[in-house]
């Protein structure tokens, strides 16, 4: 299974949990996976939903398992036997800026204040912030180069003057220089870089510190920030379609829904009808 998730360029997110929902089918019924079929299938995803997941969770883990019975098992698979519940769209919650900037300015520390202003700065997921390297700065061309994205696909993003003076200053104090931009280790000064996880740490500090912890904030929400206060200051779709990476352009219309920008460019039908105010009315009586 992992020779085929990763010969077909899956993301290391998303092959952990095709992975990781695998053995727990297997676990469930005490039973390798190849010895199971269509009735534990269909028996596995009632469970699930009478858990109360969302159709989203249990739509991933059903697709987890048809990857594993088509493509490496090679066996048939029914969507008549085994549907798809359908999915739910929401909006995503997207900060004001007033509101990024308190997140940023109540960080716990240096370091967590460092990752929020990245990512806020670029638009990047947080495993592409984890793994930045310090070559991945370009000051000279003002570009940070994401290497091996979603899908596995490099692209650049802008470089912020103001991002780039806060990374000086942050690498200045690094106690031990490394390969990575963010190091991990207590006192980052690992080989390796820090987890995706140390990211949504950031995130979740600088909530609660900021008053903000209602609003269940995490890296994505800066991702979503990022796009939307873009497309409001006047980016174009397609612009902002590259640096987000997204493969498909109706990812990134997603944002229109959001802008006040556009939203507030339409006026609604209501202001053209030939009715009185309240209060007028109620004065003439």
């Amino acid at each position: 299974m992992l020779e085929e998730l990763n010969r077909r360029n899956f993301a290391a997110s998303t092959i952990r949990n095709y992975v990781r929902t695998v053995e727990q089918f297997s676990r469930y019924f005490h039973s390798s996976p190849d010895r199971l079929g269509p009735e534990h299938i269909r028996h596995y995803q009632a469970m699930l939903l009478g858990r109360k997941l969302s159709p989203n969770t249990v739509g991933q883990r059903l697709a987890a398992l048809r990857f594993f019975y088509v493509r490496v098992l090679k066996r048939a698979w029914s969507i008549a036997e085994t549907p798809y519940p359908k999915s739910v769209f929401r909006l995503p919650l997207v900060l004001s800026q007033d509101e990024v900037s308190r997140l940023i300015e109540a960080a716990d520390s240096g370091f967590d204040r460092i990752l929020l202003m990245t990512l806020y700065a670029t638009g990047a997921r947080r495993a592409e912030v984890a793994r930045l390297k310090v070559s991945d700065i370009d000051s000279q061309r003002m570009i940070i180069h994401i290497r091996g994205g979603k899908g596995r696909k490099d692209r650049d993003v802008m470089l912020s003057p103001k991002l780039l003076d806060a990374l000086r200053l942050y690498w200045r104090g690094l106690r031990r220089k490394t390969d990575w931009l963010f190091p991990g280790g207590r006192w980052h000064t690992s080989k390796h870089p820090i987890s995706p996880n140390v990211v949504w740490l950031a995130c979740y500090r600088a909530s609660c510190r900021a008053g903000l912890a209602h609003k269940h904030i995490h890296p994505h929400t800066l991702r979503h920030g990022f796009a939307t206060h873009l497309l409001e200051a006047g980016a174009d779709l397609r612009t902002i379609q590259l640096l987000l990476g997204h493969r498909d352009r109706e990812e990134t219309t997603i944002y229109l829904h959001l802008s006040h920008r556009y939203l507030n460019a339409t006026g609604s039908p209501l202001d053209a009808l030939p009715i009185s105010r309240q209060g007028e009315s109620i004065a003439k009586r």
